[in-house]
């Protein structure tokens, strides 16, 4: 029998220092969304080149989360959460003063190490800090921190970038970050488990290697073709890359990737169910704000405020989820906020051109609403069963698959996109040049549009890019409801018992914790 710990009187004081940091990281979540049609006009990217300022922090983020809940393991967890938060610093101002693309892309892989350090060490501390009895309150007040960060993100980069130049919306991460750091110093207790694997270097670099080259071939592939050499020879590199780290890994005596968990159901569905979510909501958060700027023709802070329904909806069924969860259980309610979201993403499917905002209002509040049901249960869920001595790697593998998930959903809905705006776009009478810029992005046709004179390009442009939405909406819907069925299925009724299916008690205090 599991001898139970007085819980540290700190805690709640502890969670500050965590919610100022998941903060940051929710707040950077959507301010570039907002700030890229004003950078793709001021730096002429393409939707490709967007998508990898985009990308380009996911797949570092998802690349590095094991090894970070790993080396917080090891060498303490308050100190690689501040180490996360210094990194992101440098890549924040890197960001900033960046005069092209090609050091926006560097800055955002910068800001993904950075990342991938405070995303899993900021969850892994929960463990430590509160047994089951209050892990679900603590989690449902990180899960609205970075809720929160995710309306304020639009907003704020919305009037930034009325009022100074894009890099302002790298800038305003530097008092967030100190803000953080210093809550992190003075508040969070140092907590560490020595006895966690050391990090595989060589896993890592396949990680990394792999994903890159899958997310670059699905960026690739609308513009050069799926069967093009290059797309074809970046998809096998990434299937034997990542073929490689898998056998590497089951080798491994101490595997970086602990795929004993995905062994329990209630930790594998409840992660997959957060991975497809996650896929649906980052796609969504990229081909939102090119609608509402050059669609409906609405400025920066315009496009940040009209986000404020999905992101309300978020919020609302972020704070209520516990509560519901406890009456209903996790699997009705995880299954009912999926059914929620395919429903949104099927009825935001019918918007066209003329539409106006109205509409889009409705769908983006009944989004946020099952994303918040069936994100928050799910999250739960998995860290739940989580033992207190694995908190880091779990964790670090929870947020991975979530992050691949926003990787792949940037990457396969932005080209689907691409790829059904380009074939619908009409630039005839165009000369070659001017028709190829148009065809790279909705902001770019608008562009194209003024400086040729020909209004009917833009109009065009308009109903071209709102096609591609509606067929990415449709693919998100079916891909919620694929969710939803799974979750109905396989999910546990109820939540775990106590300490998780692991069999291991997860308190404060347990043996995998040494405290300074």
């Amino acid at each position: 029998m599991a001898t139970v710990i007085t819980p540290d009187p700190r805690r709640w004081w502890a969670l500050t220092a965590l919610v100022a940091s998941m903060l940051t990281l929710g707040f950077d979540m959507t301010i570039l969304n907002v700030a890229l049609p004003t950078m793709a006009g001021d730096l002429g990217a393409s939707t490709g080149e967007q998508q990898w300022m985009a990308d380009a922090y996911v797949v570092v983020f998802a690349a590095l989360m094991l090894p970070a809940g790993l080396l917080g393991d090891r060498f303490g967890r308050r100190l690689m959460l501040v180490t996360g938060l210094g990194i992101f610093l440098a890549g924040s101002v890197m960001g900033a003063l960046a005069p092209d693309v090609t050091w926006v892309v560097a800055a955002r892989a910068v800001m993904g190490v950075g990342g991938a350090l405070v995303m899993p060490l900021a969850l892994s501390v929960l463990p430590s800090l509160f047994g089951p009895d209050e892990r679900s309150k603590a989690i449902g007040v990180m899960s609205a921190a970075s809720a929160l960060g995710m309306p304020l993100g639009p907003i704020l980069g919305g009037w930034l970038l009325d009022h100074f130049w894009w890099g302002s919306v790298f800038l305003v991460n530097v008092p967030m970050v100190g803000i953080g750091v210093a809550a992190c110093l003075f508040l969070l207790p140092e907590t560490r488990d020595p006895a966690s694997p050391q990090v595989d270097v060589i896993a890592t670099s396949l990680t990394a290697a792999g994903l890159g080259a899958l997310v670059y071939a699905i960026i690739e592939a609308p513009t050069r073709g799926w069967g093009a050499p290059l797309v074809a020879g970046f998809l096998a590199g990434a299937v034997v890359l990542l073929t490689g780290l898998a056998l590497r890994e089951r080798r491994a005596a101490r595997p970086m990737l602990d795929t004993e968990l995905l062994r329990h159901r209630g930790f594998l569905v409840n992660a997959l169910t957060a991975t497809l979510v996650t896929f649906v909501l980052a796609g969504l958060l990229f081909l939102l704000p090119p609608y509402l700027q050059a669609v409906l023709g609405h400025d920066a802070l315009g496009t940040g405020l009209r986000l404020l329904p999905m992101m309300a909806g978020l919020m609302i069924s972020a704070r209520g989820a516990q509560p519901v969860v406890a009456r209903f259980g996790p699997r009705a309610v995880v299954s009912c906020g999926l059914v929620t979201l395919a429903f949104a993403a099927f009825l935001g499917s019918r918007t066209t051109a003329d539409s106006g905002y109205g509409f889009t209002a409705l769908w983006l509040t009944v989004t946020g609403l099952g994303f918040g049901f069936a994100v928050v249960p799910a999250m739960d869920g998995a860290l739940a069963t989580l033992p207190s001595d694995r908190a880091g790697s779990g964790s670090g593998l929870l947020m991975t698959l979530r992050q691949v998930g926003s990787a792949i959903g940037i990457a396969l809905l932005g080209s689907l996109l691409a790829s059904a705006y380009r074939d619908r776009l009409d630039v005839t009478g165009l000369p070659g040049r001017a028709a190829d810029t148009a065809g790279e992005s909705v902001v770019a046709a608008h562009l194209v549009a003024e400086r040729t004179g020909t209004p009917g390009l833009a109009a065009s442009a308009n109903s071209a890019y709102v096609h591609g939405m509606g067929v990415v909406l449709l693919v998100c819907g079916v891909t919620a409801l694929v969710a939803a069925l799974s979750a109905a299925a396989f999910l546990p009724g109820t939540r775990p018992a106590e300490g998780g299916e692991s069999g291991v008690p997860a308190v404060a205090g347990s043996e995998g914790d040494a405290r300074q």
